[in-house]
């Protein structure tokens, strides 16, 4: 017995291939482009194969897929089963390629199967073939789909099963998967598609609201799911039976989760906030069509639904799945597999897999870490305050991705804490004491660094002094704004004058510039009441940094401030009223610090803190008058008054109110 498959390399077909050389004898001939024979080698040793697996160089778009007369010859007579699984899964594909790839690339296999004399003839389609059907849709049911030309992949794929029952010479069998996830067992997955777009949205909201917090839902249609493995299991089964060419055979889910469901299911296993209520979705399906439509080409509608669509990563042909009208049946194939262990798992119990696998493996988060690896590959990192905080944040995202980091800061103790958890994350770091508000200590540390090292490639001057108090209480305390500037000013720009010369020579590696990053703050861009002696010295190593970046430019050297709002770190921990406010998260801070290492941009900001720097340039006076709002909602804290009641400072009602208006900024 012999096997001829096209698309092998693709999700379902990989798997059928771990099917057939389990279970079944022969050699399996696979459609392969003559660019992508490595892609076939590399899954046959993935798969252990003993040579079965035998290329076939062809082409989807081609007459009779391209293989040549000769190969022709060699396989007629041979081919037992032919597997056709090569097509475009995607909604969001153009028309025409879908067209060639699934309608034309169908025909073209029929040559070939016909060519050779196989005996059976397999179809990989898609429950989309029923377009938008209104109800019920059996495995019989092929003329009464509905709406199919509302999508180009609905269209191909229906016209797809037509040209197998309307043109082909060969036994046929057809069968159609619901939306194909991760394998119930590992959640691996090769793309993210159909479901996958909203994780990123169930993510961001884990993110930013508590997971106590209820809020509304959204229901709909049926969504029906089953894992790759279901697939390819029963496709083998069902492929072996006698007696069943000529029929459609529905692998979907007999009891198939709604979408308020699904999201419900997700959001668990996200440990996401979850809905209590959800609004029903196809209410959208009652309003009159010249309603729909008015709103639609409503001025800018569809750009901005395109651009938080875009924001998202959500395609807008995945919306049409809220209101999906079908529910498919699948009692005959199921018949057909009872007794052969073969079902459709619960959802509920491989969805955390498919969770931890997305969020392993394709998530925006660990996206953005492949391009910080790539971005600081063989580079040398070093980061001042890594003991806690933002640097310990950063320190641990940047060993993790593979560069070499250099922790800075006066405790060794919490700095060889950090180093270790870099080591257990496979990273390499490296640990040096430094009193950064010493001038002398940081040019000692510098010289060791650069004996040590060679060279900083990035420089992230992290470290800093924060001081909240009113400049009432400040006119006997000079020492303030000599420690901030100290530590915040003159700390880094010693440090930048150590390392900026190495930085600009050419090394005996043929390597020249860097990168410094200045961790800024919010109040630089909003120019907060109480921190004047934090915001200046903030300022200050600000007007540094603009005014040596034409100086060394040529070198290849770049400077980053990062405008940070208020972090939830050891350093704002005195002010006991912001235990009430929004703050972000050091990891959320180190994300930031991150972006700066790819992109290397000149400055970067919140939306709050760009508003406000706007806002001082076109009404500086206007913004006085909120800001001294602020000001007298917000008292000197009982530390900064030299108090020591002890005394809670608790913050009011309309105050916690004001934080959350203007999200980030210090107060």
């Amino acid at each position: 017995m012999a096997y001829f498959v096209t698309g092998a390399t693709g999700f379902i077909g990989r798997f059928l291939l771990a099917e057939l050389l389990d279970h079944r004898e022969g050699t399996i001939y696979c459609l392969t482009r003559a660019g992508s024979i490595d892609k076939l080698d590399a899954l046959k040793e993935r798969l252990g194969d003993d040579d079965r697996i035998v290329p076939v160089v062809g082409d989807l778009t081609k007459a009779r897929l391209g293989v040549d007369d000769s190969e022709v010859e060699r396989l007629t007579g041979h081919v037992d089963h032919f597997f056709h699984l090569a097509a475009i899964y995607d909604l969001t594909a153009d028309a025409d390629s879908q067209y060639r790839a699934n309608v034309e690339g169908t025909r073209h296999a029929l040559e070939l199967a016909e060519a050779v004399g196989a005996k059976h003839f397999h179809q990989m389609s898609s429950i989309a073939a029923a377009g938008l059907y209104r109800g019920v849709f059996t495995e019989d049911m092929f003329d009464e789909a509905q709406d199919v030309e509302h999508n180009p992949y609905y269209q191909t794929k229906h016209e797809s099963e037509r040209v197998v029952r309307q043109e082909a010479r060969v036994p046929w069998r057809i069968y159609r998967p619901g939306a194909v996830v991760g394998h119930s067992q590992t959640g691996e997955i090769d793309k993210i598609d159909g479901p996958y777009y909203f994780f990123r949205i169930i993510q961001r909201v884990r993110n930013l609201t508590p997971s106590w917090f209820r809020g509304i839902g959204v229901e709909g249609g049926e969504i029906n799911l089953v894992p790759v493995d279901y697939v390819a299991k029963a496709t083998d089964y069902l492929a072996h039976q006698p007696d069943l060419d000529g029929r459609t055979f529905h692998l979907t889910d007999p009891e198939p989760l709604t979408v308020g469901g699904l999201l419900k299911a997700l959001t668990k296993a996200a440990k996401a906030p979850q809905p209590t209520v959800n609004v029903d979705a196809r209410v959208l399906d009652a309003l009159p069509l010249r309603l729909g439509n008015t709103l639609a080409k409503l001025p800018g509608a569809k750009q901005l639904t395109d651009l938080v669509l875009a924001e998202v990563g959500v395609p807008r042909e995945s919306f049409q799945y809220l209101t999906y009208p079908t529910h498919f049946d699948s009692s005959k194939t199921r018949a057909l597999l009872h007794g052969s262990d073969i079902e459709v798992p619960p959802f509920a119990t491989y969805v955390q897999t498919l969770w931890d696998y997305w969020e392993r493996s394709y998530s925006p988060d660990r996206r953005k870490d492949k391009q910080l690896a790539r971005a600081i590959k063989g580079k040398t990192v070093m980061i001042t305050g890594a003991s806690s905080g933002i640097g310990r944040a950063t320190a641990l995202r940047v060993g993790a991705a593979g560069g070499k980091v250099l922790l800075v800061a006066r405790g060794v103790e919490a700095l060889e804490q950090t180093k270790l958890e870099i080591e257990d994350l496979g990273g390499v770091a490296f640990v040096h004491r430094c009193d950064l508000a010493d001038m002398s200590d940081i040019e000692r540390m510098a010289k060791e660094v650069v004996q040590e090292h060679g060279r900083v490639d990035v420089l992230v001057n992290n470290a800093g002094r924060s001081i909240r108090r009113s400049i009432a209480l400040s006119y006997d305390r000079f020492h303030d704004f000599e420690r901030t500037m100290q530590l915040n000013y003159f700390g880094p720009v010693r440090l930048i004058l150590s390392l900026l010369p190495v930085m600009r020579q050419t090394g005996p590696d043929g390597r020249k510039g860097g990168h410094i990053i200045n961790v800024s703050s919010i109040g630089v861009q909003t120019n907060i009441p109480r921190f004047s002696a934090y915001v200046a010295s903030k300022a200050a190593l600000d007007a540094f940094s603009r005014c040596i970046s034409s100086e060394i430019i040529d070198d290849g050297v770049h400077i980053t401030t990062i405008y940070m709002p208020l972090v939830r770190t050891p350093m704002i921990a005195p002010t006991k009223m912001y235990d009430r406010f929004p703050t972000m998260t050091p990891a959320e801070a180190a994300d930031m610090i991150c972006k700066a290492m790819i992109r290397k941009p000149k400055s970067v900001g919140t939306a709050m803190g760009n508003a406000g720097a706007l806002a001082y340039q076109v009404a500086p006076r206007g913004v006085d008058v909120v800001l001294n709002a602020g000001y007298k909602l917000f008292p000197d804290s009982a530390a900064a008054r030299g108090s020591k009641s002890g005394k809670k400072d608790e913050p009011s009602t309309e105050s916690v109110a004001f934080a959350h208006i203007l999200r980030g900024v210090h107060w």
